[in-house]
């Protein structure tokens, strides 16, 4: 069962490394790319036709209406038949690309598709081209004056910004709307050899190269918006990714961490009942309850076993306290304490196996110390600890120091000095 729960976790962390991965290459895929001028990868490409397809049906309606307000200026000039017929062959022409924009909208794109689109926006925009193109090619025969030019002149001008905003993400493709008009009708001003139509034919080049390279730069802020915006969510990914493995480390140690509990509850139980049995025959044994041993080697032999027993239920009970610590689950029970009493204590216990070594603990203790808030047993072990260390590298006839007292702040201390190595 954790087997099964420990592969379901890897695969998500494994799921979540290749959509991180998948986002990084993308990245790198945009950067080669537009280094070596080989267009932008497809998912780009995509958003690009996403957002010239918004724009275009977004303004469905607009541009008809800005066709129909030029259609009726105009027709005061060139006459009313001429501008109807511009008027409804430009908006045919816009709503042919509102609907083309609409069903591109609700269809789901692969590569080869969006080159077909591409084609079909193609078509549709050479048809806006032509529409426009009839406008600059209207002129007044009967105008005495050159209102009317000045009239078309800001109606393109105006037509290449609404182009530049509505088609930006084609590229030079959207030269393929604005220049055909532009020219003609720059060329048509041109012929005329008039100062004023000649400057406003350049100013209509000018304005038309203007917008163009607004409109590319415009592309390329768009595509670093997508850029850094593929960027974060690879760092999302690489976030996801950091978490879910952090999860399933502190998932496998705390699993670690039950079955050593687990493992320690086990042996423990496993060593306790044999050596509480050692324990109490050899207890008896040295007492000799049920009558002498009558060998003394024997009964050195007992106590040994009996000392040995004490010494490994020691050391069981010492892991056992490790781990409860390590686990954050070893409790201290407080209370008033003295600490000369409980390091007295401790000084007892060992005095057997210090004077079998022939080893001379000194006390050292301060009179008159209050009590300290402790854990009674907690500090007893320590001190247990460190006498037990004492008198194991001290060699025979050494002295082991053992002192209680204030310190320089004015709380209490015990410390143990030995004439041991080191």
């Amino acid at each position: 069962m954790t087997t099964r729960k420990s592969q379901s976790s890897d695969k998500n962390i494994v799921d979540r490394t290749r959509k991180r991965s998948a986002s990084s290459h993308l990245v790198k895929d945009l950067r080669t790319r537009f280094s070596q001028g080989g267009g932008q990868p497809i998912a780009y490409e995509l958003e690009l036709m996403t957002s010239f397809a918004e724009n275009h049906r977004n303004a469905a309606i607009a541009m008809p209406i800005f066709t129909l307000i030029i259609g009726l200026i105009a027709g005061s000039y060139i006459g009313y038949y001429l501008a109807a017929f511009w008027v409804a062959l430009s908006i045919m022409s816009y709503g042919l690309m509102a609907t083309l924009s609409a069903r591109f909208m609700k269809e789901a794109h692969e590569e080869d598709a969006l080159r077909k689109w591409r084609k079909i926006y193609l078509l549709a925009q050479m048809l806006v081209a032509v529409s426009w193109s009839i406008f600059s090619l209207y002129s007044c025969l009967t105008c005495e004056d050159s209102t009317y030019s000045i009239i078309q002149f800001s109606t393109i001008l105006v037509f290449q910004a609404i182009t530049m905003i509505l088609s930006y993400g084609f590229g030079a493709s959207l030269l393929i709307t604005s220049a055909p008009p532009t020219l003609a009708l720059s060329i048509r001003f041109m012929m005329t050899y008039d100062p004023a139509q000649m400057m406003m034919g350049a100013i209509l080049l000018g304005s038309q190269t203007f917008f163009y390279l607004i409109a590319d730069r415009f592309k390329l802020s768009v595509i670093s918006i997508l850029e850094h915006k593929a960027e974060k969510e690879g760092l999302i990914a690489d976030l996801e990714t950091a978490k879910s493995m952090s999860e399933e480390a502190r998932r496998r140690a705390e699993e670690a961490n039950l079955a050593k509990s687990r493992f320690l509850a086990t042996m423990s139980h496993e060593l306790r009942t044999p050596l509480n049995a050692i324990l109490g025959f050899s207890e008896v044994m040295m007492g000799e309850v049920l009558g002498p041993i009558g060998n003394p080697t024997y009964k050195e032999y007992v106590g040994d076993i009996h000392n040995s027993g004490k010494h490994l239920l020691n050391v069981i009970n010492e892991i056992l306290d490790l781990s409860r610590i390590e686990a954050g689950r070893q409790e201290l029970v407080e209370e008033a304490v003295r600490l000369v009493h409980v390091v007295d204590d401790a000084n007892h216990m060992v005095q057997i196996k210090a004077k079998s070594k022939n080893i001379n603990i000194i006390c050292q203790f301060e009179e008159n110390l209050p009590q300290i808030w402790a854990d009674e047993r907690a500090v007893r072990q320590i001190a247990l600890n460190l006498l037990s260390n004492a008198l194991k590298f001290t060699p025979p006839g050494g002295t082991i120091w053992l002192k209680v007292g204030w310190t320089s702040s004015g709380g209490q201390y015990f410390a143990v000095r030995d004439t041991g190595p080191g």
